[in-house]
């Protein structure tokens, strides 16, 4: 699943092709994604899109009078194209700005195209969301005070974006190991210190992989159709067996939430 970095990866490649520019036409070949594409959306012709942000793994394009919610789901890309270029099987979205696209890719159809205008209260999914991990808000002792009486790992609090945004399973495993600290630990039980190694940790993983141009396992390419790279670069992610890049102990790999963590019994602790 495209998590932060992939998302912030398509953010940039998507501001300096489309920001300024105002949109011609709009294309839904398939409205029957994760929730289906609002009536308004196909509307949109003629509005400018003035930037574009991004709020944990959604993009917002601000058209002035609203925003356009673009979320890649599990399998989803954007890309930048010529207007010309024929849909796949799996194209099921245009933006259009005359002679440039954007295209919306999503084999499994768990992504979303969806509005909220200007005048309207948050979107629902974007009101109970947490700390964005890359903003000075997220800090030492923000970490700390987050912590207090969470009893759950403290992989499985990473990945909870109701306290912190965006870290997926790959950057979960990667920022424990960084900060050596074992993913089966609860939460609650992280020291002041151990906070602010684990802040440095995550932010400095994230950065690495949104210069890596985020990590590509299935589906997942930038605008410019890049695969990301970070996968190849991982300390301990998908690496069960081999030896610590830091100690040379065997990473190992358990199951938190069904999902994989990998960490070295040794350096983490």
């Amino acid at each position: 699943m495209p998590e932060l970095p992939e998302v912030e990866v398509s953010r940039r490649g998507i501001s300096r092709e489309l920001a300024g520019r105002r949109i011609s036409a709009i294309a839904v070949r398939e409205p029957r994604l994760r929730w289906p594409v609002p009536a308004v959306v196909r509307s949109l012709a003629g509005r400018t899109v003035h930037s574009v942000a991004r709020r944990a793994k959604y993009l917002l394009l601000d058209c002035g009078d609203g925003h356009l919610i673009l979320h890649l789901g599990m399998s989803g890309s954007l890309r930048v194209l010529p207007a010309d270029t024929a849909a796949g099987k799996h194209d099921h979205f245009d933006l259009v700005f005359g002679d440039r696209m954007l295209r919306l890719r999503d084999p499994r159809r768990f992504g979303a195209v969806l509005w909220s205008p200007a005048d309207a209260p948050p979107h629902p999914l974007l009101n109970r969301l947490g700390i964005e991990p890359l903003s000075r808000a997220l800090n030492g002792p923000r970490m700390y005070a987050l912590t207090r009486a969470r009893r759950a790992a403290v992989k499985v609090f990473l990945m909870d974006s109701r306290h912190i945004v965006g870290i997926g399973n790959i950057y979960a495993s990667e920022s424990l190991f960084r900060a050596r600290i074992n993913p089966r630990l609860a939460a609650s039980r992280l020291t002041p210190e151990r906070c602010a190694r684990l802040v440095r940790a995550v932010k400095d993983t994230l950065q690495a992989a949104i210069r890596a141009g985020g990590s590509s396992l299935r589906d997942f390419v930038g605008s410019d159709g890049a695969y990301g790279c970070f996968q190849h670069r991982s300390l301990v992610y998908g690496r069960e067996g081999k030896p610590c890049r830091r100690c040379g102990a065997s990473v190992r790999r358990i199951l938190q939430g069904q999902r994989s963590t990998y960490y070295c019994p040794a350096c983490q602790r």
